[in-house]
């Protein structure tokens, strides 16, 4: 039990990670700002937004079956959303919103830099803009995923091109902890795409190898430089 335990919080790590920040960049947003949650889908950081004009957003497509490739949710809630559309066509007026929330979306949209133009538009002056995508993923929500590699020379081009300044940019995890979380799928990943009887096997090596992966990660240093999970931003419009 101790060791599923541990295997469980290295497997969810970056969602952890993700959760926390997000929430936190939500909280600290004065009272009263006008925010746009896009690509909301079930709307998980609407509870840290009480304190805010709350508008969701999303295409509304997802319905968490897809195509049954790679991994989907088996289902979807796509109820109460605010505003049904395209990211890159919001059906709203220029300067509309204080603040943008886009988390874990811009990987399922065929146009990432068509998707941050149109945030940037709805963007007041000044506002602030909240992003998370992966930097390594593997395939979901498909056939709605598109995009990868989300690094952090990604946003400093882009955002900086579209007239937003990077406030803060946060490494998700480092190399290490990637490799961990890649060795705890194996098993389930195998149950699909390979033999069932391989493992039980495979644990006898998972183990060991997560061991020494977790004692590597305490001596690491900067590994994120070359791998992490993503790349957490806040950014604000000049």
């Amino acid at each position: 039990m101790f060791i599923k335990k541990k295997i469980l919080k290295i497997a969810s790590k970056n969602e952890d990670q993700r959760f926390v920040w997000v929430s936190k960049k939500l909280k600290e947003l004065s009272s009263g700002l006008k925010i746009l949650d896009v690509g909301s889908g079930e709307r998980p950081f609407q509870k840290f937004c009480g304190h805010l004009n709350y508008v969701s957003q999303d295409s509304a497509k997802y319905d968490g079956i897809g195509d049954v490739i790679g991994l989907q949710t088996g289902s979807w809630n796509r109820d109460n959303i605010d505003i049904i559309s395209d990211i890159i066509k919001i059906p709203e007026p220029d300067n509309s919103f204080d603040a943008i929330l886009c988390t874990e979306v811009i990987e399922h949209v065929p146009d990432p830099i068509k998707a941050l133009e149109e945030l940037t538009r709805l963007l007041k002056p000044g506002g602030i803009i909240i992003l998370t995508a992966p930097f390594i993923s593997m395939a979901h929500f498909s056939p709605f995923h598109f995009c990868t590699g989300f690094n952090k020379y990604f946003y400093i081009e882009h955002l900086k091109r579209l007239g937003l300044k990077i406030d803060e940019i946060k490494p998700s995890g480092n190399f290490f902890d990637v490799m961990m979380q890649q060795l705890i799928t194996m098993p389930s990943i195998s149950k699909k795409y390979s033999r069932n009887f391989l493992v039980f096997l495979q644990w006898f090596f998972i183990i060991p190898l997560l061991l020494l992966l977790k004692i590597t990660n305490r001596y690491q240093n900067n590994s994120e430089e070359i791998l992490c999970f993503e790349y957490f931003v806040k950014a604000i419009k000049k």
